[in-house]
């Protein structure tokens, strides 16, 4: 079980830097429903892996991370639903 939470932290970790690297290269915009979703993933991916290894101050960045793209998630999809 453990070696699947660092499996898990890693690929949160490179699901952040490519997040970064699309919106660095401008291949992604910032409002974009993939960059959020990508953080949404990565935050999940690396809350997980700080509970587990008892980094609370890492634990809480990260589930407020994803609390913020799951809430601009859902004003996206209020948007196209008024569309």
């Amino acid at each position: 079980m453990k070696i699947a939470i660092e499996i898990v932290g890693w690929l949160g970790a490179a699901v952040l830097l490519a997040a970064y690297a699309l919106i660095s290269a401008r291949r992604l915009n910032s409002e974009s429903a993939a960059f959020q979703a990508m953080n949404v993933v990565a935050g999940a991916a690396l809350a997980l892996n700080a509970a587990a290894n008892g980094a609370l101050p890492s634990t809480a960045l990260n589930v407020i991370w994803v609390a913020i793209g799951a809430f601009t998630l859902v004003g996206h999809a209020r948007r196209r639903g008024r569309a």
